[in-house]
């Protein structure tokens, strides 16, 4: 696979995750709680992004701020990938 097609996978594929987090978190009666380890694993999916170098800091910064602006009440999302650093 092309390494721009592989970026722009990764880019896809991770707003996507995030989005569909932020939507399950905020309609969850048990909102980010019962999502807590989904959420973890999506850091820890974005941080391998970054050390495989498919997204810069950067660019997953930005994919993340994207989906908080979106969803602006899941606060885990404004924590950005640093969010179990």
């Amino acid at each position: 696979m092309d390494e721009h097609l592989r970026h722009d996978r990764t880019v896809r594929l991770l707003a996507a995750r995030l989005d569909a987090l932020a939507l399950a978190s905020l309609r969850a009666p048990g909102g980010e709680r019962m999502y807590r380890h989904h959420i973890l694993a999506a850091v820890a999916a974005t941080r391998h992004a970054i050390d495989l170098e498919l997204l810069s800091s950067a660019e997953a910064d930005a994919i993340w701020a994207d989906v908080a602006e979106r969803h602006p009440d899941a606060g885990w999302c404004r924590s950005g990938p640093r969010l179990a650093a």
